[in-house]
């Protein structure tokens, strides 16, 4: 480090975000240098250059970029900075790729401290570390208090898709088999019983994760399945009607072979909550040839971010578009759209 160019370290511990941080000048240099460059710290980030240059492997490159605001940043498994990382991450790897880069971008409300902004990136640094995917480039700006909520981070990764792999949502074909990775719901619930100050009887924690090697695993072992996603805002019901509509195909999902956790469930219902409509961060969702489900279905729960995975319906045959519930009473429900917002600020 230059003691010339910053005479004074950084105060993280006691000092806050103030104007100067996003100024351009010597505080702006000063918190990249000791704050992102130090946790964050790698061949390409260190070239302090305003891009990344970088040579890629052969095949189809995908990106994808996602901005996160979610309220409160940190709750119990993770923070905005993990979330920032694998939400990304999962995004592309959802095409079947390879995530290689993220890139950071970082808005900052003036008086945010720097400690907790510290606690942020450090945690921001682990996900990306432990997911093989670093952060090669940023960005940072800082807003007058007031105008913000604390921060902001927007982050966009790249990846390659390897040859003979054409996942798309557009691609779910009459017949096909439905799997979902593990149970649905905990992260909004965590987020939600975090928010309001709720206890249970047991703790809920979000299922923030990077599923990238899991999708690896999957794809080297069956590079023909046809979509991936992940059933983030709106969660599981909203996800499907999605993928329904792209490839104009209908769905008929089984109630009862749907994992929720037992703690989720009764905080649903003691929220009002649907658990089909709650986000997940750490889940995905599969449809596949039904040749090739058993084989996925073994390989997801061999998997630590599979254990819980389950066949939970079959795509139809129907143009417009229905996803439909076989009810654990016998009976049958539209699964329907997310209407309105049932957890703002979740990720």
């Amino acid at each position: 480090m230059n003691k010339k160019r910053f005479p004074v370290r950084l105060n993280i511990r006691n000092n806050v975000i103030d104007m100067t941080h996003g100024s351009g000048g010597r505080a702006m240099a000063q918190l990249i240098e000791e704050l992102f460059v130090k946790h964050l710290d790698n061949d390409l980030l260190r070239q302090a250059n305003d891009q990344a240059a970088f040579n890629v492997p052969g095949g189809r490159m995908v990106i994808s970029t996602d901005g996160h605001v979610i309220s409160p940043l940190f709750f119990p498994g993770g923070d905005i900075g993990s979330l920032s990382v694998h939400g990304t991450i999962n995004d592309v790897a959802m095409s079947g790729a390879r995530a290689l880069y993220l890139s950071a971008g970082f808005i900052l409300e003036e008086g945010f401290p720097l400690s907790e902004l510290e606690k942020i990136v450090v945690s921001m640094a682990d996900a990306s570390r432990n997911s093989g995917v670093p952060v090669v480039t940023g960005d940072t700006k800082v807003v007058e208090k007031g105008k913000g909520d604390g921060i902001f981070i927007t982050t966009s990764g790249v990846g390659m898709v390897p040859e003979g792999v054409q996942i798309s949502g557009d691609q779910a074909r009459p017949g096909d088999t439905i799997l979902i990775s593990g149970t649905i719901g905990d992260h909004g619930v965590a987020i939600m019983s975090s928010r309001e100050n709720l206890e249970f009887e047991t703790s809920i924690k979000s299922d923030s994760a990077a599923v990238h090697t899991l999708v690896a695993d999957m794809v080297t072992a069956v590079p023909g399945i046809h979509c991936l996603r992940d059933p983030t805002r709106g969660g599981l019901a909203t996800t499907l009607n999605e993928l329904a509509q792209q490839s104009s195909v209908g769905m008929i999902l089984n109630e009862n072979r749907i994992p929720v956790n037992p703690s989720v469930t009764a905080a649903c219902e003691l929220l009002g909550l649907d658990p089909l409509y709650v986000a997940n961060e750490g889940k995905l969702v599969c449809i596949c040839a039904p040749q090739h489900s058993q084989t996925l279905l073994a390989i997801m729960q061999a998997h630590p971010l599979g254990r819980n995975a389950a066949v939970i319906g079959e795509v139809t045959d129907d143009p417009n578009g229905l996803v439909q519930m076989q009810t654990r009473f016998g009976g049958s429900r539209i699964v329907d759209w997310l209407s309105g917002e049932q957890l703002p600020r979740i990720c």
